[in-house]
This record gives structure tokens, sequence and C-alpha cells, in this order.
């Protein structure tokens, strides 16, 4: 590229937005220009309004930035925004409207009929939604999300076995991290020695997002995929990456049983993005782990630069059809990441100024 995008970051401050830093301190396509926060955090220089809790040291480029105002005006065209689902409400219109491709992790949106919620190598076809919007046909902005970080990595181990053989049946329960809760999180005395069975709306955006994501864009709307779903989310004392544990049946579409092979090789030869070379892009999207106690969080969370959904333990289903285990880096793949690589899609089909 003979210049880099610039890029504003909503909700700098915030784990997912020290996320965003970390992760484009070296992108080839995209340049930090603009932060904005809350009406506390503006008018400083970002490391004082940021409390730094990410292993890489923050910039020094960054930490000199004066955090704006969350408004549009002296904004840039393109716009990652990680904020509070009731503020995204009302900010992202407000971007979209001033001319900005807003590409979000809040879930304000997600379910909005004309609003594309993407993962990139499952449904890249549903970006044609920013079309509808009325946004778009106004000012030229729109705006694009990516799912729940516990529905990433659901929805990538899905995608090519319900490309394959159809899917019926889904069964699922979640041990997530605690920093899919931001930061401070969950309070030390309730996470340590303990499981909390319970994560406030998680189960509902995992049930619904996932099947939107799965479904077909005929026209102008998303038909969500005809399976039952049902998701049990808790919350366990690791600090990154969510492990699920998931149970499925398949369809008919090769009119016998699928074998273990089958359902391996779906993995292995899953790879919708090759030779697009998106910089977030992981070579394998899916990796699969032999070992019969993997994956596991802390082994496991880092692959393909935390892009990489892992899956392990596949065996039969005494209940349905065939069992397995999946990892992915809630804060890289299931937000940040998430984001980045939607921003890239875009760019590459023209749609970012």
């Amino acid at each position: 590229m003979k210049s880099k995008y610039p890029i504003g970051i909503l909700g700098a401050t915030g784990m997912v937005g020290q996320r965003y830093i970390q992760l484009l301190a070296d992108h080839p396509w995209f340049e930090i220009v603009w932060l904005a926060a809350s009406d506390r955090s503006s008018g400083k220089p970002y490391g004082e309004a940021a409390k730094w809790r990410l292993e890489t040291p923050l910039p020094a480029r960054i930490a000199k930035m004066i955090v704006s105002p969350a408004e549009p005006e002296n904004a840039p065209k393109t716009i990652f925004a990680s904020v509070d689902a009731t503020i995204a409400r009302e900010l992202e219109p407000a971007f979209a409207e001033a001319g900005c491709a807003v590409i979000s992790n809040s879930s304000a949106f997600r379910m909005a009929a004309n609003v594309p919620l993407v993962i990139p190598e499952v449904n890249a076809d549903h970006l044609k939604m920013i079309e509808e919007q009325p946004w778009r046909k106004e000012s030229g902005g729109y705006i694009v999300t990516n799912p729940n970080c516990s529905t990433i990595g659901l929805v990538l181990a899905l995608k090519p076995i319900e490309e394959r053989f159809g899917i019926e049946k889904i069964f699922v329960t979640t041990m997530q991290a605690v920093s899919g809760a931001g930061y401070p999180g969950v309070a030390s005395m309730d996470i340590l020695d303990n499981v909390v069975p319970f994560i406030g709306g998680e189960e509902e955006k995992m049930e619904a997002e996932t099947l939107k994501l799965l479904g077909k864009l005929g026209g102008r709307t998303v038909t969500p995929l005809a399976a039952g779903m049902t998701a049990h989310c808790n919350r366990v004392a690791v600090v990154d990456g969510h492990t699920e544990c998931v149970s499925i049946k398949l369809g008919n579409k090769l009119g016998r049983k699928v074998t273990r092979e089958e359902m391996l090789a779906a993995w292995a030869e899953f790879k919708p993005l090759a030779g697009l070379d998106l910089p977030f892009a992981p070579e394998q999207p899916i990796e699969w782990t032999p070992q019969p106690d993997r994956p596991q969080p802390r082994l496991d969370r880092h692959r393909g630069k935390g892009m990489t959904v892992t899956v392990g333990r596949l065996r039969p289903c005494n209940l349905l059809d065939w069992k397995f285990v999946l990892l992915s880096h809630n804060t890289v793949r299931g937000a940040a990441g998430a984001t980045i690589l939607n921003a890239e899609m875009l760019a590459s089909q023209n749609k970012l100024q």
C-alpha cells in the first residue's frame, strides 16, 4: 500500500481498546491517528488517561496522543469501536451518519436486520448488507459488527462442518476467561476457587448470533440457520482464552454417517481466505490438536498470533453425533483481532476511505 488507512479508536482506554493499540502497533495497512474515550479521559495524554494492562509496553507515540471527545467531529473515516452497548446505540449511528465506517465490537447492532454480523472466514458475503443502511446512502457511512467473544470460536469450528454435512442441533458449554468481563472484571473473591455459572445475556447472544452467522443472505436479510441450539455459559479463573465443550447433531447431506476422518478433513481443509493476503488472517484458522488433554488456554490461546481456533477431543456423542472441545483467544480472535480482520476484508473490497 502507498499509504496507510487512518484509524480512530472509540473506547480507547478500555481493555479491547488497549488490545487494538497493541495489535495495530506495526500493522502494514492501518495507522492509529485518533483516540476517544469518556469525558473523564478527554483532553489528557493517553498514557495518563489509560491504565495500561497488557503484557507489551504502551507505544510511546500513542502514550503522547491526546484523547479526544467521543464525537464524530475531527474523527477519521474508519472507526474501531468498543464501548458499552448502551453507549454504542447512541454513538455508533452518529459516527455512521457523519460518513464513518464504524467497525464495532459492541453488541448493540449485531442482530439489527440491516447490519452485517461478520467473521470473514464464515460469511464475508454478508458485508453486502451495508448498502441497505440509510447512513451508507446518505453519507457513505455504515456499521459492521463482529460477534460475541464466545460465539466466534464456536462458529469458526462449526462452519466447515455445516458446509459439508449440515448441522441440526448444537449444544455448547463454555468456560470463559475473566478478561471477557473487561477491567476490573470479576472480583477476585468471586472467581478464585470458584466457577460462576452465569454471565448476563451471554447465552442469549451466543444462541442468536451463531444462527445468524451460519445463516444465508437472501436479498436484503439473513435467514438464520435452521438448527436447534442451547448454550450454558460459565466464568472461570482463567485470564485469557475461552474453552467450549460442544456436541452436535449433523444433517444428512451425505446420506450416511460422517466419519471421524471426514470431520478432521473438514477442519484441516478450511482455508477460505487463502490468497487474499489479509495481514490478520491466520494461515490455518482451525488447528487440530491430537493430545487427549488439549486444547488448554495457557498452552493454545496464542496459536496463529491469537487468531486461530484450536479443536481437540473429537469423539462420538452418545446423545447427538459428535462432540469436541475448542479454545479461542477471547480478546484477540474474539474481540480486537476480529474487528481488525473485518476492517482488512472491507479494505480489500475498497469499502474504506
